[in-house]
């Protein structure tokens, strides 16, 4: 069937061609069965013109479910959900062991001493449960401000090592990547826990203090079998930025070790989505829009664009909550602008592209 306007266009017709938006992104691709919801998202993006094919029945029944299977299949759908939920449990067994054990690292650290096999053990059993670990969606069993540092350590190892598999680094980097992730602030072991606890702001002494944890980390695991010489560099390099104007030793570009400019990335977004004792966690979607920012001269950008691409990669129907209190879901995730999805509230579709003064302030899980 040839190219015909959108309000011609009913439920059910299958799309012949890709939908491009205005601005080039893949609306629906072509086999797309278009449903009720569909038209309000054409709608949305201005499209005036589709091609579709076949009948409206064809095209229904092509996407019709299946009827439900008796007996043996329910089974297995429960077993299924089981399996997600057992799955899910496991990963924050492991998380909570690997939080207490880096807390007790934090403890013996200013002495140098550290764990290290015990804390790749613990490292490799998390590791094990990765496919479950949702960036965007996963929160901890137990979170309190005091334990800022350390829960930000252990998400900053699991975010680290998802982004160094996204962006196709070597598979015997990604267990090291996720150390860096995990020990890169442990220089603040050797920072007085009063200043770290603060909830005032801190004076110019106390912020340079805070500023010689880059320093103290590479200190601390310049001696330590086990991880290699990225580790240790994370340590001292996680806050340089690519136009120089980080710390300690203000580098630039290519002088920044490759790991130090993945785990920066994790660690700005969990250090700004976590709750601390002197600041309020902030939204995610407006967390990865403030790390795009920094993929102009500050952060490298392929890992910023690969990092926020990713993480807003959810499935159409994710459940997720307004600014202004209101829940919806996900229906379409344009690439051109991955932090602002369209979204279906209340019955209505809401391009937040468009509405600049909302967006989404927690998954819903």
């Amino acid at each position: 069937m040839p190219s015909i306007s959108v309000a011609e266009v009913k439920p059910g017709s299958k799309v012949s061609k890709d939908i491009i938006t205005p601005l080039g992104g893949t609306l629906f691709t072509k086999g797309k069965v278009l449903l009720p919801r569909d038209m309000e998202i054409l709608e949305a993006f201005l499209i005036q013109q589709v091609d579709i094919q076949g009948s409206e029945e064809d095209a229904i029944a092509s996407e019709a479910p299946a009827a439900p299977l008796k007996g043996d299949a329910k089974k297995g759908t429960a077993s299924s959900v089981s399996s997600v939920t057992r799955s899910s449990s496991q990963l924050h067994e492991e998380y909570d062991k690997m939080l207490a054990l880096i807390k007790s690292c934090y403890s013996s650290a200013s002495a140098a001493i550290l764990p290290i096999y015990d804390l790749r053990s613990a490292l490799e059993k998390l590791i094990v449960h990765i496919k479950d670990y949702h960036v965007l969606n996963f929160t901890p069993r137990a979170l309190n401000d005091q334990d800022y540092i350390y829960h930000n350590a252990v998400l900053s190892a699991l975010t680290s090592y998802k982004i160094a598999q996204w962006c196709g680094y070597p598979q015997k980097e990604w267990l090291q990547v996720a150390f860096a992730g995990l020990l890169h602030d442990i220089g603040n072991a050797k920072i007085d826990s009063f200043i770290l606890q603060k909830p005032e702001p801190l004076t110019l002494t106390e912020r340079n203090e805070v500023r010689r944890h880059t320093t103290y980390g590479y200190q601390i695991l310049r001696n330590v079998t086990a991880i290699n010489e990225g580790v240790r560099l994370t340590a001292l390099q996680h806050h340089e930025k690519i136009d120089g104007s980080g710390y300690p030793l203000r580098l630039q570009g290519s002088q920044i070790h490759i790991y130090a400019k993945i785990v920066a990335v994790a660690d700005i977004f969990h250090a700004m989505t976590l709750e601390r004792v002197y600041k309020k966690a902030q939204s995610p979607y407006l967390v990865l829009e403030e790390i795009q920012k920094e993929g102009f001269g500050k952060l490298d950008p392929t890992i910023v664009q690969t990092f926020v691409y990713k993480t807003t990669e959810l499935h159409n129907g994710t459940k997720i909550r307004l600014i202004d209190g209101r829940q919806g879901e996900i229906i379409f995730s344009d690439r051109s602008n991955p932090t602002r999805p369209l979204v279906s509230v209340e019955g209505r579709i809401i391009n937040l592209a468009h509405s600049r003064n909302l967006y989404i302030k927690e998954i819903i899980t």
